[in-house]
Formats: C-alpha cells, sequence, structure tokens
C-alpha cells in the first residue's frame, strides 16, 4: 500500500465513521449537548467542514472546495461554540456538504504522490504536522475526534452503540 493509498483509507473510514453515527440522528438532536457548555453536533459538523476546507486549501491553494451557504463560516466560527440561534443547518444539509467537503479532500489528495507526502507544511500547526502526510492525518484524526464527541450524544439521546 503507498502512502497515498493509506490516507485515502483513513480519510474514507473516519467520513464512515462520521456520517454513520448521525444516521438515527434528528436535526433537533444535532442541537443537544451532552453536558452544559460543550459543542452540540451540529457545530461540530460545520466546524469540520469550515476546518477541513481551510486546512486543504492552506497548503495546497489550488484545491477546489464546495462553496459554504451564507454565513456559515462565522456560524461555526470558535467563538461561537455556545450559540442556539437558529442558525445551523439541518442533517442533510450538513452530511451533504461534509461528503462533498472531504471528496473534495480526497480528489486534492489524488494530485499528489508519495514523494510530496513529505514536503514541508508551513503555518501555525506546520509544528503539529510539519509534512502533507503528517497534514492529511491530521485531517483525518480530526473527523474522528469530533465523531467521538458525537458518540457521547448519542449516548445522552438513548440511542444504540454503534461500534
Amino acid at each position: 500500500m503507498t502512502g497515498i493509498a493509506a490516507l485515502q483509507n483513513a480519510l474514507h473510514s473516519t467520513s464512515f465513521l462520521l456520517t454513520n453515527a448521525l444516521t438515527d440522528l434528528g436535526d433537533a438532536d444535532l442541537l443537544v449537548r451532552p453536558v452544559p457548555n460543550a459543542n452540540h453536533a451540529a457545530w461540530q459538523l460545520g466546524h469540520l467542514i469550515n476546518a477541513e476546507q481551510g486546512l486543504v486549501t492552506s497548503q495546497l491553494p489550488n484545491a477546489a472546495m464546495p462553496a459554504l451557504p451564507a454565513g456559515f463560516k462565522e456560524t461555526h466560527a470558535m467563538e461561537r461554540t455556545g450559540a442556539d440561534d437558529g442558525a445551523f443547518l439541518t442533517k442533510a444539509e450538513y452530511v451533504d456538504l461534509f461528503t462533498r467537503t472531504r471528496a473534495a479532500t480526497l480528489a486534492a489528495l489524488e494530485t499528489l504522490t508519495d514523494a510530496d507526502l513529505d514536503k514541508p507544511t508551513t503555518g501555525r500547526m506546520a509544528a503539529m504536522a510539519p509534512t502533507l502526510g503528517a497534514w492529511f492525518v491530521l485531517i483525518s484524526n480530526h473527523t474522528l475526534m469530533h465523531g467521538s464527541q458525537i458518540s457521547v450524544i448519542r449516548r445522552k439521546l438513548g440511542k444504540p452503540v454503534l461500534f
């Protein structure tokens, strides 16, 4: 297996885990907080989409990402984790936008070679992920981290354990 193939597998896997954790949640469930001041799933999904688009294009500026709805970045900004003002999308809209964003991430990855994965990254997170290969691992792990938080919301709602 090549490095590119391993990263593709990781990105597909974390996408599968995240989207399957949402299958039996309704739109209102996305606004449930596991504990006071914790992020609800709607904010987390928007944050994942924002972050993935920003992470990919920060290193691969020619990557073609899907357009975000008006006000999306602001609604899902770090400063708005406590907001419950009705500015959030439906589950179907989040899943569609996440799926299209992940497809764009995979398309950007497919433009690289295994040798490209050793190229250095730039910016504030370069110390955490110093190469393009590590950068794509970071993107995959970020999805897994937030998917785990959604798992806690599932437990609070009495949903069955999936994985």
